[in-house]
C-alpha cells in the first residue's frame, strides 16, 4: 500500500442543515482523532503523517489532511461524535479521499454509538453502521464499497462503482435516502438511452397486396328494392358493411 491522504470534510444532516462533523486537519488535529492499536503486536501497522499530500490548491496548510505511511500496513482511526445522531429520514454524509494506491483500502466506517466502547480498540473487526470508499488492488479491484450490516450479514451493493486510480483527489459521495434507495450523484442517463417500451420489428414485413383490401364490401343479402327506377334514381347499389379482412393501416409488430 503506498500514501492514502484522507480530508474528511463535514458529517451532516441536510435536512436540518445542522453539522455533526467538520474536520479541517488543522493544528491539534491528533488531539481530536484517536489511533488505534490495530496490528501494532503484529509490527503491521503503519503511522499518520499530517501532510497536503504531493499537490494542493491555495494555502499548503489549509489544504492538509492526515496521510497514511509505510507499504504494506494497516491503518485505523477515529474520531467520535460529541453529539449523536439519528439519519432517519435525512441524507447521510460526505467524504473525500486522495489516493496513491498499488493494493489499499481507503474506507470510512460510520460505528454505531452501541460500539462507543470500542473505540480504542478499533480495527477491522469492529462493527460498524456502514463502510463505504474505493479499494484498490493492482487492476483486478477498482471499486467503491457500499455496505450495510444488517442482522450479522453483510450486504454490499450490487452495482460496480468504479473507483479512481489517479494520484488526483477525488470526492466520494454516499446519498441514502429514507425510502432505503441510494442515489449516484455522477449518474446521468447515457446520450444513446431509447425511453421508447417497445420498437417495432424490424424482421415483420407488410403482406403483399395488403393495402389493396377495402374498408368496406357491398352487403351481399342487400336486394334491390321492387319499385327502384334506374332512370328516375341512377344505378342502384348495394348498401356497403365493414369488410372483416380489413385490419387498417398497417403497422410492424412490436
Amino acid at each position: 500500500m503506498k500514501a492514502t491522504l484522507v480530508l474528511v470534510l463535514a458529517l451532516a444532516g441536510t435536512v436540518a442543515a445542522e453539522v455533526f462533523f467538520e474536520e479541517k486537519f488543522d493544528a491539534g488535529w491528533d488531539k481530536r482523532w484517536q489511533k488505534s492499536p490495530w496490528k501494532t503486536k503484529e509490527n503491521a501497522a503503519g503511522e499518520w503523517k499530517w501532510t497536503a499530500g504531493k499537490w494542493w490548491g491555495g494555502k499548503e496548510d489549509a489544504a492538509k489532511g492526515i496521510q497514511t505511511s509505510g507499504d504494506s500496513k494497516f491503518h485505523a482511526i477515529s474520531a467520535e461524535l460529541k453529539k449523536s445522531f439519528t439519519n432517519d429520514k435525512k441524507d447521510l454524509f460526505q467524504v473525500k479521499h486522495e489516493q496513491d494506491l498499488d493494493c489499499g483500502g481507503g474506507y470510512i466506517k460510520l460505528i454505531p454509538g452501541s460500539s462507543k466502547d470500542k473505540i480504542k480498540e478499533f480495527g477491522g473487526e469492529t462493527p460498524y453502521s456502514i463502510m463505504f470508499g474505493p479499494d484498490i488492488c493492482g487492476f483486478s479491484t477498482r471499486k467503491v464499497h457500499v455496505i450495510l450490516p444488517y442482522k450479522g450479514k453483510n450486504f454490499l451493493i450490487k452495482k460496480d462503482i468504479t473507483a479512481k486510480t489517479d494520484q488526483l483527489s477525488h470526492v466520494y459521495t454516499l446519498r441514502l435516502s429514507p425510502n432505503n434507495t441510494y442515489q449516484d450523484p455522477k449518474a446521468s442517463k447515457p446520450s444513446d438511452w431509447d425511453e421508447r417500451p417497445k420498437i417495432a420489428d424490424p424482421e415483420d414485413k407488410k403482406p403483399e397486396g395488403y393495402d389493396d383490401i377495402p374498408a368496406t364490401l357491398p352487403d351481399p343479402d342487400a336486394k334491390k328494392p321492387e319499385d327502384w327506377d334506374d332512370e328516375d334514381d341512377g344505378e342502384w347499389e348495394a348498401p356497403t358493411i365493414p369488410n372483416p379482412e380489413y385490419k387498417g393501416e398497417w403497422k410492424p409488430k412490436q
